[in-house]
């Protein structure tokens, strides 16, 4: 067996902790309970959704005349909320059931919503004859 210091012992599971803690967010972090950090991480995600669905309706607009496109564009977004849901719910499962799970399961909601909102935003800002991209430039 092998014999390490008290101060080897306590600076080693300082570092495990802080290798499992969650990140911190910088709107939360003057949050004191548990309760209020699930709390702040739930208002995060919902920004994070209304700014999605503004940059959806962007895109919806500019496709207005193109109704095949718009239809495959609605069922894109409806089957990537199912991926959105399903990943977070398995990026949580390590806490399922602890007091920390609903902050897990929205910062995940946030973080994938937000790499969402920005893969629909280069659609906005394709380029006059780019055929590659479905959304007519303006």
């Amino acid at each position: 067996m092998v014999k390490i210091g008290w101060v080897r012992a306590a600076l080693l599971a300082g570092a495990v902790e802080a290798a499992v803690m969650p990140v911190a967010r910088a709107g939360c972090d003057a949050e004191a309970t548990q309760l209020e950090a699930n709390d702040c991480a739930a208002r995060e995600f919902k920004a994070a959704d209304a700014a999605l669905n503004a940059v959806y309706r962007q895109i919806v607009a500019r496709l207005s005349s193109e109704t095949e496109a718009r239809q495959l564009l609605t069922a894109a977004q409806r089957a990537w909320v199912v991926f959105r849901d399903a990943e977070c719910k398995f990026s949580a499962s390590g806490v399922q059931g602890g007091s920390i799970q609903p902050m897990i399961f929205s910062m995940c909601q946030t973080d994938v919503t937000k790499a969402r909102t920005e893969a629909l935003r280069r659609y906005l800002d394709c380029k006059e004859g780019d055929l590659s991209c479905p959304v007519p430039a303006r």
